[in-house]
């Protein structure tokens, strides 16, 4: 059996969990999110690994990045990830980092990036099942008319992560 490293963390978005496995990073998010067990679930069979609570340097590195980025200092991260789910999922998720810091997207627009325009409902689900947030934004993604959709940190957080990016002017890399 292999292991995850997880880390808890108040954070100033709120409380979050992180997780590495063998150098990169397979978790990020918010600690008592309803779907918490089902992506728990997901990784540790996923990643045939338990949960050890134990930090390390990514994690490390993933809390001084994720730090940065809230206070506005950066735009983008260099953290290598380990995404855990089904293939569809990780096309998703891999389309969700071409989503640009400042901007947004659609459901639809990101069902038609993967030529799967009939597949909304079946990318928003994707969405919802990211275990990485904010570093694969699925803040990003908003309603076909411009409204805020659910977020596992909550709809006030989705604003409060979009406004912050909006106000950015200069992208900048660490």
């Amino acid at each position: 059996m292999h292991q995850v490293n997880i880390a808890y963390w108040k954070s100033p978005i709120g409380d979050l969990i992180l997780g590495s496995f063998e150098g990169k990073l397979c978790l990020l998010d918010f600690r008592h999110r309803r779907l918490r067990p089902t992506v728990d679930k997901r990784i540790k069979k996923g990643l045939f690994a338990d949960y050890v609570e134990q930090d390390d340097p990514l994690l490390s590195r993933t809390r001084r990045q994720l730090g940065e980025y809230l206070e506005g200092r950066r735009t983008e991260f260099d953290i290598p990830l380990q995404m855990v789910g089904s293939e569809f999922q990780k096309r998703v998720w891999k389309a969700l980092l071409n989503v640009p810091y400042g901007t947004t997207s659609t459901y639809l627009e990101l069902a038609r990036s993967l030529h799967k325009e009939n597949a909304v409902r079946a990318v928003a689900q994707a969405n919802g099942a990211n275990a990485i947030g904010v570093i694969i934004p699925c803040h990003r993604i908003i309603g076909s008319h411009g409204e805020l959709t659910g977020y596992g940190g909550g709809v006030a957080l989705k604003r409060h992560l979009l406004k912050l990016e909006s106000t950015q002017r200069q992208p900048t890399l660490f």
